[in-house]
């Protein structure tokens, strides 16, 4: 019996399975990042650029910079997601908890937990261990304007040595009202007490941060503020011939609260009558005691009274 003659070519590819279809390549999250800046371009990407650290400037360039060539289908999916997250809710919520998750994605956990340490503010894992770790004229300033009997919790709360650090730098008639509390004191609700505890975390610690991560125009705002008026001349039209930019947003940021002052009580009065009433009121909150006569002296007894209960 005659043994089948392999035909050279055919039977020989039989022997092998054809290759199997390549896996589509799976992007990580700081790589679809980097597509979306890329596909923006640098006429709407560059805002976004320039709120970015150095650190996260070189790592979206060292993703970009491997990416090679990207299928328009993988574009599309990736601003597709984007856009389906940022509007799957109608709305975007800015806390430090959606700041963390959002970072985790794109960044190692060790870099996320030290940005969010420095967000978060002074050291410490509960609120009362960072108000501890915070100078005392500084929490000083901002509890001066609270309720005697608010000031007694907080300083119930954080250790010893900080609230006698404290108390001895408050107005002395108001840090005798507080220690009296102190001494009545009776146990908190948990209920109040975690109120208290965000309503702290929302007003003081947030603000501490911004102001610890000053921006570079704010801090040069100051300066020029400091100036005499020639000085001041002679520096910001040098500035407008360099950075007409730069020199607008100086401009900008060196008209203060404080300036508000410098009205004449018709002016005052125009300005209390449509301004938002609640803003004024945090305003005046952290003010001078001389800006809040200013205010309450251009104001009616009943709203002046108002105007207090608000803050």
């Amino acid at each position: 019996m005659s043994m089948p003659v392999p035909v050279p070519g055919r039977d020989a590819r039989r022997e092998f399975p054809p290759p199997a279809p390549a896996q589509p390549r799976v992007y990580t999250g700081i790589e679809r990042a980097a597509i979306v800046l890329l596909t923006l371009g640098e006429q709407h990407g560059a805002k976004l650029w320039a709120l970015m650290s150095d650190d996260e400037i070189q790592e979206l360039s060292q993703a970009m910079a491997s990416l090679g060539p990207i299928d328009p289908k993988v574009v599309d999916r990736a601003l597709m997601d984007f856009v389906t997250r940022i509007s799957a809710s109608g709305a975007v919520m800015g806390n430090f908890d959606s700041t963390e998750r959002l970072l985790r994605q794109i960044l190692p956990k060790e870099r996320v937990a030290a940005i969010m340490e420095e967000l978060r503010g002074p050291a410490g894992r509960t609120i009362w261990e960072k108000l501890s770790n915070v100078q005392e004229q500084l929490l000083a300033n901002y509890l001066k304007n609270e309720y005697p009997q608010t000031v007694a919790v907080v300083l119930s709360k954080i250790n010893a040595e900080h609230s006698a650090r404290i108390l001895s730098v408050l107005p002395e008639a108001f840090a005798l009202e507080v220690i009296n509390r102190m001494l009545k004191m009776e146990p908190v609700q948990k209920s109040v007490l975690e109120r208290l505890e965000e309503t702290l975390r929302r007003d003081f610690m947030s603000s501490l941060s911004q102001t610890r991560r000053q921006d570079s125009h704010e801090m040069m705002a100051e300066i020029f503020n400091a100036f005499d008026g020639h000085t001041e001349a002679r520096f910001m039209t040098a500035l407008e011939d360099a950075s007409r930019d730069s020199a607008e947003r100086i401009k900008m940021l060196m008209f203060t609260f404080e300036d508000l002052g410098k009205l004449d009580a018709g002016a005052c009065q125009t300005l209390l009558r449509y301004a938002d009433k609640s803003k004024i009121a945090v305003a005046l909150k952290g003010a001078s005691d001389e800006m809040r006569q200013f205010f309450f002296g251009n104001m009616s007894s009943r709203a002046g009274k108002m105007m207090k209960d608000d803050m």
